[in-house]
């Protein structure tokens, strides 16, 4: 053998050895640079377990990604995600020269917590974009949620609250700039389905537009068939009564433009009975005044109740700033009364053709 073409060989096995060892190493490297990103979040802070990296389909996957509150006040992770699954689009790449990606968050489970102080947990104070932009530095076309969980969770009220929903699987397209509307603005839209408190349909429908920091979007949500004794301890540590039996529905539509706020949020009660003498006075001890609360809801159910349809509901209105929206109590009130006595409201959006 020559003496080049011994040197051209033993070059490409140099890089053949470099290449393993930086496929070898590169999990690690991500890894540690992922947790780089993630220590310090203000009053978060966030941690990968492993990386997985498949070059070949240009795809890597993140196992064991928690989000904790620094304080560790919160008692639960803000979000704990078993599996995340990033690929690249190689038509994107090959096609438009632009590296966009899908992200695919298999069973995660989000925890909003109701506390005082530190105790409390909504994820503010965190530019979540801009901290996914230095973790991810492609564009995100997709974003889908696989038997996901999201939990609003009171641990210090009596008793404790957990209201959630699990089996959320939704798709979130269109995040990047490559698709517009036939106004030609870009548009995101998002679609998914749940199920509420393990037992209720949720479908939630979104359309907004990524790139102005979701200041302008509408959103479409409704839940049917709730069974209301599973509110009960929501409804006593925030209401100070609970439910013998019925039914609910609930519908929300927001429409966001230019950061202002204008929708409603609608509830409606079916067949629902709040205060039972011998459930509530007989047969437990909750106290005086508790029971004449109990009688006043329910009497004031019984009254603003549309009886042909043994169903109550309001119309809250919501309108204002988005940092500061406004609900208005008259309004509310209004609202009961046009239902029960004029109208009962229906589970259903009121702008079906948006």
């Amino acid at each position: 053998m020559r003496k080049s073409a011994r040197i051209t060989l033993v070059v490409l096995l140099i890089i053949a050895v470099l290449l393993v060892a930086l496929r070898i190493a590169l999990p690690g490297l991500v890894r540690d640079f992922l947790n780089e990103k993630m220590a310090d979040m203000g009053s978060y802070s966030g941690h990968v377990d492993d990386v997985d990296i498949m070059l070949w389909r240009g795809a890597y996957q993140l196992n064991g990604l928690s989000i904790e509150k620094t304080t560790d006040a919160a008692e639960v992770p803000l979000l704990e995600v078993p599996e995340v699954d990033i690929a690249v689009s190689w038509s994107s790449l090959f096609g438009q020269g632009a590296l966009v990606a899908q992200l695919t968050l298999h069973d995660p489970e989000m925890n909003f917590v109701d506390g005082e102080g530190e105790k409390n947990q909504t994820g503010e104070g965190v530019d979540w974009r801009d901290k996914l932009r230095e973790m991810l530095p492609i564009r995100l076309e997709t974003v889908k949620v696989i038997n996901g969980e999201v939990h609003f969770r009171n641990f210090t009220s009596e008793p404790p609250v957990d209201v959630y929903a699990t089996k959320i699987d939704l798709t979130a397209h269109g995040l990047s700039n490559a698709k517009v509307n036939e106004e030609g603005k870009p548009e995101g839209r998002l679609n998914g389905k749940a199920m509420f408190l393990a037992h209720a349909p949720l479908d939630v429908h979104a359309e907004f537009d990524p790139l102005v920091s979701m200041d302008d979007f509408h959103l479409k949500l409704r839940i049917t068939g709730i069974e209301l004794t599973r509110l009960n301890d929501f409804a006593r540590a925030y209401g100070n009564f609970d439910f013998k039996s019925g039914t609910g529905d609930l519908v929300v539509e927001l429409d966001i433009v230019d950061s202002q706020l204008d929708g409603y949020i609608k509830p409606l009660l079916h067949n629902a009975e709040v205060f039972d003498w011998q459930q509530d006075v007989e047969q437990q001890d909750k106290g005086f005044w508790r029971n004449v609360w109990e009688g006043v809801v329910g009497a004031a159910e019984s009254v603003l109740q549309n009886q042909p349809k043994d169903q109550v509901a309001t119309r809250v209105e919501l309108n204002g700033s988005l940092k500061d929206p406004e609900v208005s109590p008259f309004q509310m009130f209004v609202a009961i009364l046009r239902n029960a006595f004029i109208e009962a409201f229906q589970p259903r959006f009121e702008n079906p053709e948006q």
